[in-house]
């Protein structure tokens, strides 16, 4: 499914056991479901199956040939779910807010989203230049994290109307500033941008501060997933020992 007609219908598609599984842990059943028959009873193909017709799911037998024709992946699993996009509404007292700047990686977007999900993060807002989320290498590399935070695109402006209030740093190789000297255990926004362009003129100027990781062996910079991960374990670790 194309990213306009995934919008247009509101509908994304998850492939193999462990994403559907994720949904449905979240209360996502699927409107329908394709599946090659022949799995044991005791696979999880099989098991899914079997619990989705019991809710009501209409499940379709397919061929292999057709299930790899349709796969976006080169070993199918068998399994092939349509489902309602998430939609969530970012919390309006959000402590955490991770805002991304061009992350055009799809792989980079899914870990971002994985480990945003991990580390306890409020909302995680997409600005313009990023991929789009419910892209299947997204949705595999995110791990069910689309069902776990609430996630949403949304332009500049309205990013600085939702979240100017809080203490937003930005993530910059050149700053002078280690993240972990910033006192994280107040309400906060992170930036990360891709690693391609830079951060937006926007980004900076919404930002309190850069932050940088300081690194080792004249390594210039982390990529953006590595350096998410990072910062928000850090912001984390700060916010567990205040409690």
């Amino acid at each position: 499914m194309q990213s306009k007609l995934r919008r247009k219908e509101k509908r994304i598609v998850l492939e193999g056991v462990r994403l559907i599984g994720d949904a449905a842990a979240a209360g996502v059943l699927p409107e329908f479901v394709l599946y090659t028959p022949g799995a044991a009873p005791d696979q999880p193909v099989a098991q899914w199956i079997v619990r989705f017709h019991e809710q009501g799911v209409a499940c379709f037998e397919t061929t292999p040939d057709i299930m790899a024709h349709i796969s976006d992946t080169q070993s199918p699993q068998g399994i092939i779910a349509v489902v309602p996009m998430p939609e969530f509404t970012p919390p309006l007292d959000a402590n955490l807010v991770l805002i991304l700047d061009g992350i055009a990686d799809p792989g980079n977007l899914g870990t971002i989203l994985r480990t945003a999900a991990a580390a306890g993060a409020d909302a995680v807002i997409l600005a313009p230049g990023c991929v789009d989320p419910y892209n299947p290498k997204v949705l595999r590399s995110g791990m069910g994290a689309h069902f776990r935070v609430p996630l949403a695109r949304q332009a500049w402006p309205d990013i600085a109307a939702e979240y100017g209030h809080l203490a937003v740093y930005l993530a910059d190789a050149a700053s002078d500033l280690p993240y972990y000297a910033v006192d994280w255990r107040q309400p906060a926004g992170l930036i990360i941008g891709g690693e391609a362009r830079g951060a937006a003129t926007q980004a900076r100027q919404l930002a309190r501060a850069t932050i940088a990781i300081p690194m080792s062996n004249a390594v210039e910079s982390l990529n953006a997933a590595m350096a998410a991960g990072v910062i928000l374990f850090e912001i984390r670790r700060q916010r567990a020992i205040n409690r």
